[in-house]
């Protein structure tokens, strides 16, 4: 365990400490005017006799300070619906303030790219005057939502990094589960916009997670700013005094403050349609920070609705459309590889080199099918203060995604008669998003899925995740299509390890350093040689843009029979990818004699741990499949970018 201790031996975070570097990425947020302004305080400091969660969990809601996480904050409402979840997120029988054992430290697990990551933090909370100035819990004495919130930050690099986000990418990122967004408003993706009524039941309604959210200020509402998020508490069916049944929403401002001017204010005119009792009633069980609005009112007001999947707590979706309990479940992850599986949108005569997948359905079903990207930062690397993130003049994280799916009748068929075909299932349009989701019903068969991106040659990762209410089975497709590059015969084939270079144990850095033995060692055995180039070679490094460190990586030939070798100054390698390279990946392409081969990557500095993948491609003798791609007619891909924050 990593810690630092003070005087008093409480634990201090080294690697997200208090000061400006946890707070601040690239101070090009309104965060930058604290700096020099916040001091870090433990909540014994704060206030007496401090609790976690309190008694009554209606006291448990966010308040939102002056960080722009509203959409964080929403999601954190999901937690107090389901305890399951809560305790997944916050492992229960951690020691608190004022028990034997406390040490300052506490435990907070994070859904990352298929699986649960825990984050350690110290409990230093950025204040200003003695007062938390970020998030912080309806009931002064607890601290859940402070604490939740700096693993969070932790996790992304900074507070900073934190401010404008995705209500669905935080709701997945603490339950592990699935979020749609439906536009309620007209769009290209949604011709004539969607209403939340009719989509949902009353059961899914009460069961699920529902957050909405405003692009523009309303007129006259000046407490309502762009980008905001707010939480759907509750649904009521009341019945006016005229014998009418109108809905009412009860929604919850993160900021803690009754922001609306409708006709279901404290004092608006829609109270006087109901029976006196019946206004009091609702009036009466309206806390701080909440407000009523009708049907029509939200339609009209809120321009999208984020619907997060209920769980189970033997870890099942329940389906928002049907109510279905998806018990089968699977996810593969993937890559798309410049030159290699970024074919790019169904516009390309390359998009049949996407990646592809088999999906056996063994009886009709509902199936939910998702997409989703790896984000720009590992979820083991933390950054430090440092220059901004990369980005594309799109979107600053994320490549524009879809997923489309057919049918096929077996495994032996022509592949651009079949990506030429309409598909049975389809995202429809590509998005800058990091997830997408469909949504459909399958017949028994056998079916092709298709990932992409947009642009041809954008790289990157992902996660394709199946749930269902039928048996599925979910395979990478084995067999890869033809390359540009045509030098001899066969076709290319494709490996993949992750690793991670290890401070004491595998972070040798590069052959300057006698440590640099160390390094993993990735074994390459090459059985083919048609002339000319037969592998290629790329590590890519899972760190943040403003943290990157010099990469680059050295292939040695293993002498006779021996499965594994010491690496040595004396030693040479055959092919260098060098000098290392402060970039997000490295590659080089090569000709190898057969032979048995080792792969070191490093980093050229030794004692730099990070998370690594390495990409492995190389010519095997089998037969190329022919695959040109030749549409009648352009496909139609739009994109949007919309980010909830203030």
């Amino acid at each position: 365990m990593e810690m630092t201790t003070e005087k008093d031996g409480l634990f201090e975070d080294p690697n997200f400490t208090a000061d400006d570097s946890a707070l601040f990425s690239d101070y090009t947020t309104p965060l930058s005017r604290l700096t020099g302004k916040v001091t870090w305080l433990r909540p014994e400091q704060i206030c007496k006799s401090p609790c976690l969660l309190p008694d009554d969990l209606t006291e448990a809601y966010p308040k939102q300070g002056i960080l722009g996480d509203c959409w964080l904050l929403c999601a954190c409402n999901m937690l107090l619906k389901s305890r399951y979840l809560l305790d997944k997120v916050m492992p229960p029988g951690q020691c608190v303030w004022g028990q034997r054992g406390y040490t300052g430290q506490f435990r907070f697990q994070f859904w990352r790219n298929g699986n649960w990551t825990e984050v350690r933090i110290d409990d230093r909370l950025p204040c200003i005057y003695s007062k938390p100035c970020f998030s912080r819990c309806h009931c002064p004495k607890a601290f859940w939502v402070s604490l939740l919130e700096k693993a969070y930050a932790k996790l992304h690099g900074s507070y900073e990094r934190l401010w404008a986000g995705q209500v669905c990418e935080a709701v997945v990122d603490l339950s592990g589960g699935v979020a749609e967004r439906w536009s309620l408003k007209k769009s290209v993706n949604t011709p004539e916009g969607r209403s939340l009524f009719p989509e949902l039941s009353e059961e899914i309604r009460k069961q699920s997670y529902i957050c909405c959210c405003v692009h523009d200020a309303p007129t006259g509402t000046s407490e309502q700013g762009q980008f905001h998020a707010l939480s759907v508490m509750e649904w009521k069916d009341v019945k006016t005094s005229a014998g009418a049944i109108v809905q009412l929403l009860q929604i919850r401002n993160p900021w803690g403050r009754r922001c609306w001017e409708g006709a279901w204010t404290e004092r608006g005119t829609g109270w006087t349609l109901l029976d006196p009792s019946c206004s009091a009633d609702l009036l009466g069980h309206t806390k701080e920070g909440e407000f009523w609005i009708d049907q029509c009112e939200f339609q009209q007001k809120f321009d999208e609705v984020t619907v997060g999947y209920p769980i189970s707590e033997d870890h099942h979706l329940q389906s928002i459309y049907t109510g279905s309990i998806l018990t089968h479940t699977q996810q593969v992850g993937g890559s798309w590889v410049k030159g290699y599986s970024a074919g790019g949108c169904r516009n390309n005569s390359s998009y049949s080199s996407n990646p592809k997948f088999w999906l056996k359905v063994r009886e009709g079903g509902e199936v939910l099918i998702s997409l989703l990207q790896h984000g720009p930062w590992s979820s083991q690397q933390i950054s430090k203060k440092g220059q901004s993130v990369g980005s594309t003049h799109q979107h600053p994280y994320y490549q524009a995604i879809a997923l489309h799916i057919w049918k096929v009748d077996k495994k032996r068929f022509n592949l651009t008669r079949t990506v030429n075909s309409i598909p049975s299932a389809s995202s429809h349009t590509h998005t800058y998003e990091r997830e997408v989701v469909v949504h459909t019903h399958l017949s028994a068969g056998l079916y092709l899925v298709v990932p992409s991106t947009f642009l041809q040659g954008a790289q990157g990762h992902f996660l394709l995740r199946v749930h269902s209410t039928c048996p599925t089975y979910l395979s990478a497709v084995k067999v890869s299509v033809q390359q540009e590059e045509r030098v001899g015969g066969g076709e290319w084939d494709m490996a993949s390890v992750s690793g991670c270079w290890t401070v004491g144990c595998t972070a040798g850095g590069g052959r300057n350093f006698p440590s640099h033995g160390q390094n993993p060692h990735v074994p390459l055995i090459v059985t083919y040689d048609p002339g000319g180039t037969n592998v290629k070679v790329m590590l890519r490094q899972h760190s943040p843009e403003n943290a990157l460190h010099a990469i680059g990586f050295h292939i040695y030939k293993v002498p006779g029979e021996v499965d594994c070798m010491e690496i040595s100054g004396t030693v040479c390698p055959v092919v260098s990818c060098v000098p290392h390279s402060h970039s997000q990946e490295v590659s080089i392409q090569c000709r190898l004699p057969p032979a048995g081969y080792v792969i070191l990557p490093s980093t050229y500095q030794p004692g730099c741990s990070a998370e690594y993948t390495l990409t492995i491609t190389q010519k095997i003798p089998r037969k190329a499949i022919s695959c040109q791609e030749h549409l009648g007619q352009a496909v139609q891909e739009t994109s949007h970018v919309s980010v909830m924050g203030l």
